[in-house]
C-alpha cells in the first residue's frame, strides 16, 4: 500500500511573516483539533516516473475534517492499487492521476480507470464517438461493399458532425436525440432549397436526399450496433442509442393501380404542377435573379414527383403488358421483361452474366448483381443468401432473350475495337456494364410515353408478383421467385394486392362480357322499372 498521511495546518504567520503551517497554537484545543481553525490535508507517496526519478508526493488540502481527507487518500491508493505488481502499469496510473489533478481539480473516476486498466487501454486517450465509430467500421471485415458504404455514409453525414467530438463514455441519450433532430432540421432545408429554383441553393444540397422513416432506423441501428461492440469490448456500460424511439417505419402496403387512384393522381398531378409553379414564381420575386430561374415544370418530373397512393404501387397485368408493348422495341426491353415477370432487382438483372443464363434448359441463375454506391458501382453477390437462386424462364422470356442476343451481336459488330467484353447479358452499345440510375431513368421515360401511372423500376420486379397470384401461386412461390429472405416479406408487401387484383380482374371479365341492349331492357322491366334510354 503506498505511503500516506493526513495533517491539519493553517495560514496563519509570525510577525516576521514565517508561515506557521501544522505549528499554529490555534489548530488544537485541550480536548483535541479545533473545528473552526484550519483545513485538513493529505500527502500520498507515488511510484516513480518512467525513467526511475522520484515523483513528487500527491499533496492535496482544503478538507473540512480529516475524515474527508482519508477518503479520497484512499481513494488514491485503490487507484494505484489496479496495478498489483505491474509496475508499468503503476507508472501509467501515477501519470493519469497527476494530470487529471493538474487539470481537473479532481481525481480520475476510479470506475473508468478500471474500465480502461481491464480492457487494455490508454489510461491517458479520450476516445470520442468519431474514434471509435471509425475504429468499429474498420473492424467489419465481412461486410457487402454496399454495406460498408452505407455505414461510413450513416458516419460521415449524420454522427460525427453532431456527436463524434463527444468522449465515448460520456454519450447519453439526449446527444443521440441531437442527432435526428439534426436530420429533421437537414430534411427541411433540402426541400427549402428544392423550390428555390435558385441553382447556387439548390448546389448546397445536390446529390441529398430527405431522409425518411425507414432510413432513421437504418441510422439508429448502425449506431446501436458499433455501441453494442463498444459494450461488448466494455468500454461503455450503457447504449443509449438502444432506447430511443423513432417514428414507426412499417414496410409501406403495395396498391395496385386501379381506374380510380389512376384518375385521382392525374388531378394531384395538376395541382402538384400549379403549386410548383406557384412557389417558384413567388421565389422568382424575391431571387436577384429574377427571370432567370424560371417557372417551367418539366413533364418527367411532374410525372415523377406528384405523390401516389403509397410508396408501393403495382400495375394491374393489362397495365404491364401495355408498357412491354411500349419498350419491346428498345435495346433494353430483355431486361425490363425479365424484370416484370421474374422479379429481378434491378441490380440482378444488370449482374447478370452469360455463363448464368442457359437458355436450353430455359434457366437462369442470380449470382451477382451491380449495386450504385453514390454515383459509383460496384459488383458484388447478390443482397442475401436467399437472392442467389436459380429462376426458371418461360418460353416467352427464352425468345426475347434470343433476340436480345441478336441485337447485342450486331452491337458487337459495329462497335469493332471499342467493344468491350465483360461477360454481361446486358451492356451498354460497346459492352461496358449498366448503370443502375441509367436504367432507372430510361424506364421512366418509357413509362410516361405509355401514358401509364408512375412505378419505380424496383415495383415492377413486385408486378411479378402480382402476375403470380393472378395465376394462382401462393406466397412461398413468390418468397423464392423474387429471393426473399423470409415469407413474412412476400406476405406482408403484397397481402393488400389481392383485393385490388380480385376487383379489377372482375371488372376486366365484366367490360369483355356486356350484356345486349335488348336484355338489359327486359332486367329493367322484370324489376318494375322503365327501360333505359338508348
Amino acid at each position: 500500500m503506498a505511503k500516506g498521511r493526513t495533517f491539519k495546518r493553517c495560514g496563519c504567520r509570525t510577525t516576521d511573516g514565517t508561515r506557521l503551517g501544522g505549528n499554529c497554537p490555534k489548530l488544537k484545543r485541550r480536548n483535541g483539533w479545533n473545528p473552526h481553525h484550519g483545513a485538513w490535508h493529505y500527502q500520498l507517496e507515488l511510484p516513480p516516473t518512467n525513467d526511475g526519478k522520484r515523483r513528487t508526493p500527491l499533496r492535496r488540502g482544503g478538507f473540512t475534517d480529516q475524515t474527508a481527507a482519508q477518503a479520497e487518500m484512499d481513494a488514491a491508493r485503490e487507484l494505484l492499487a489496479m496495478a498489483g505488481d505491474d509496475k508499468a502499469l503503476a507508472v501509467r496510473i501515477a501519470d493519469i492521476i497527476t494530470t487529471t489533478v493538474k487539470d481537473t481539480g479532481n481525481l480520475p473516476q476510479t470506475s473508468e480507470v478500471r474500465r480502461r486498466v481491464r480492457t487494455g487501454q490508454e489510461l491517458d486517450q479520450q476516445r470520442t464517438v468519431a474514434d471509435w465509430l471509425n475504429t468499429w467500421l474498420a473492424g467489419k471485415q465481412q461486410l457487402r461493399d454496399s454495406s460498408t458504404a452505407a455505414y461510413a455514409s450513416h458516419i460521415r453525414l449524420y454522427f460525427n458532425p453532431v456527436i463524434g467530438h463527444i468522449r465515448l463514455d460520456r454519450l447519453q441519450v439526449s446527444h443521440v436525440l441531437e442527432v435526428f433532430e439534426a436530420i429533421d432540421e437537414l430534411n427541411d432545408t433540402i426541400e427549402t432549397a428544392r423550390e428555390t429554383g435558385d441553382p447556387a441553393i439548390r448546389a448546397k444540397v445536390k446529390g441529398r436526399r430527405p431522409v425518411g422513416p425507414a432510413t432513421k432506423h437504418r441510422i439508429r441501428a448502425t449506431l446501436r450496433s458499433a455501441l453494442n461492440t463498444a459494450i461488448k469490448q466494455r468500454l461503455i456500460d450503457f447504449n443509449p442509442a438502444a432506447v430511443i424511439e423513432l417514428p414507426p417505419a412499417r414496410r409501406p402496403k403495395a396498391l395496385v393501380w386501379t381506374d380510380e387512384r389512376i384518375e385521382e393522381w392525374r388531378h394531384a398531378r395538376q395541382a402538384y404542377v400549379e403549386e410548383i409553379r406557384r412557389r417558384k414564381q413567388i421565389l422568382a420575386a424575391r431571387s436577384p435573379h429574377g427571370a432567370k430561374l424560371g417557372t417551367a415544370v418539366t413533364a418527367l418530373d411532374s410525372y415523377i414527383g406528384t405523390p401516389r397512393p403509397s410508396p408501393v404501387m403495382v400495375w394491374t397485368p393489362k397495365q404491364t403488358q401495355r408498357f412491354l408493348d411500349r419498350a419491346e422495341h428498345h435495346r433494353l426491353y430483355a431486361l425490363y421483361h425479365i424484370v416484370a415477370f421474374r422479379g429481378l432487382r434491378r441490380g440482378e438483372a444488370c449482374g447478370l452474366r452469360r455463363p448464368e443464363l442457359d437458355l436450353m434448359n430455359q434457366v437462369a441463375t442470380v449470382r451477382w448483381q451491380i449495386v450504385q454506391i453514390g454515383a459509383t458501382t460496384t459488383q458484388g453477390p447478390p443482397k442475401s443468401d436467399a437472392g442467389d437462386r436459380q429462376i426458371a424462364l418461360d418460353r416467352r422470356t427464352v425468345n426475347v432473350l434470343l433476340v436480345h442476343q441478336a441485337r447485342q451481336h450486331n452491337e458487337r459488330l459495329t462497335a469493332g475495337e471499342h467493344w468491350e467484353e465483360t461477360g454481361f447479358v446486358f451492356t451498354t452499345p460497346t459492352g461496358q456494364p449498366l448503370h443502375p440510375a441509367e436504367v432507372t431513368e430510361q424506364f421512366h421515360w418509357l413509362c410516361m410515353e405509355a401514358d401509364l401511372p408512375p412505378i419505380r423500376l424496383h415495383d415492377l420486379r413486385h408486378g411479378a408478383a402480382t402476375l403470380l397470384l393472378a395465376a394462382g401461386h401462393d406466397m412461398k412461390m413468390i418468397q423464392e421467385t423474387l429471393g426473399l429472405s423470409s415469407i413474412t416479406i412476400a406476405a406482408d408487401t403484397y397481402t393488400s394486392v389481392l383485393p385490388d387484383l380480385a376487383r379489377q380482374a372482375a371488372e376486366d371479365v365484366a367490360a369483355i362480357l356486356k350484356p345486349t341492349p335488348r336484355a338489359i331492357g327486359q332486367a329493367h322491366e322484370r324489376a318494375g322499372g322503365p327501360p333505359p334510354r338508348s
